[in-house]
């Protein structure tokens, strides 16, 4: 039986601990398609794996990581061939199948998107799940008629993996950004990204309870949810868009019907793991063309197996900006 290094999460004594130990490839679960991984990336749902959250996986001992980049090592599904450059994220990927903190993953062929031309593996674990739901998040924008030209867009949790993306995406495609978070000391960070405006969460969060406020956004980027969504939403200009991927803050949405019914606005739904695989890799194609930022790598910190660990600690704490990287 082949061996391979990978972490692994393990319960002892009431306690969720992870570590670098040997795996066996007879082990991996069964798929059609085995893949060496290259690249991983660090993602929150990866971190309360880690904590033995039991509602993202719920056996242990278990590897997590929901992203996976790398080459066919084997494949009985003639869609793909040995040597191919490869994508895997979302599905049940890290969750309760055996994830991309490994140097081997086995999954079913439906999973597996072909590499695009125009980004590396490392690249595309860059932009990873939380990249990917940033595209997932301007094109809807888009397609909703929200263009630089109506007015400025808000990110919430602007240093986030997805809101750090997304401030990048907008800006290239010409947008006057104003990016939110709680980091007063990464407003510098977003301002290279292309931000305009640096604003703090007590600014984004309105307390007056006020059904709405001036419309000031053509378009929200939402990563949050809680109060700052629903203040979002009460400041979103006539006809404008806002899309809600995150609940970083809060779950609940305490709100009312009158930005919706008095300004027309659509508050849209960004789902990036159970898309159909055909979507899937058409947004691939998107992120590595028309919405790929050309200095990607400077919104990454690459890491190995060994510092993920303690990674995993600093992400839960909200001590990550940008995006995080494993080169396995």
């Amino acid at each position: 039986m082949k061996t391979f290094k990978a972490i692994v999460t393990e319960e002892k004594g009431g306690e969720y601990i992870s570590s670098v130990k040997e795996r066996n490839i007879d082990d991996l679960p069964e798929g059609e398609v085995l893949i060496n991984v290259k690249y991983s990336s660090l993602n929150f749902k990866d971190a309360l794996s880690s904590s033995g959250n039991k509602g993202v996986t719920r056996n242990y001992p278990h590897t997590p990581g929901v992203d996976a980049a790398g080459v066919v090592e084997h494949s009985s599904d003639p869609k793909f061939v040995q040597g191919e450059e490869v994508i895997v994220t979302g599905y049940d990927l890290g969750m309760n199948t055996s994830g991309g903190f490994a140097e081997y993953i086995r999954v079913p062929s439906g999973w597996v998107v072909e590499k695009p031309a125009g980004i590396s593996l490392k690249e595309a674990m860059i932009y990873g799940t939380a990249g990917f739901t940033s595209a997932l998040s301007v094109d809807k924008l888009l397609k909703h008629g929200v263009t630089p030209d109506k007015g400025k867009v808000l990110v919430t949790g602007a240093t986030g993996g997805v809101g750090s993306v997304a401030v990048a995406m907008l800006a290239k495609l010409g947008f006057s950004v104003t990016g939110v978070t709680g980091k007063a000391d990464k407003a510098d960070f977003l301002k290279s990204l292309g931000a305009d405006e640096v604003i703090s969460r007590e600014d984004a969060q309105d307390t007056s309870k006020r059904p709405m406020l001036k419309g000031v956004y053509a378009g929200v980027v939402d990563t949050v949810g809680g109060d700052i969504l629903a203040t979002a939403l009460k400041s979103t200009m006539y006809g404008g868009a806002v899309t809600t991927c995150g609940l970083t803050q809060s779950p609940e949405l305490n709100t009312t019907v009158f930005p919706f019914i008095l300004r027309g606005i659509s508050l849209l739904g960004v789902d990036s793991v159970e898309l159909p695989i055909n979507v899937k890799a058409s947004a691939w194609r998107r992120v590595a063309t028309d919405l790929n930022v050309s200095e990607i790598g400077k919104l990454a910190h690459e890491i190995t197996l060994n510092e993920l660990p303690a990674y995993f600690e600093k992400i839960l704490a909200g001590k990550v900006s940008g995006r995080i990287v494993v080169k396995i």
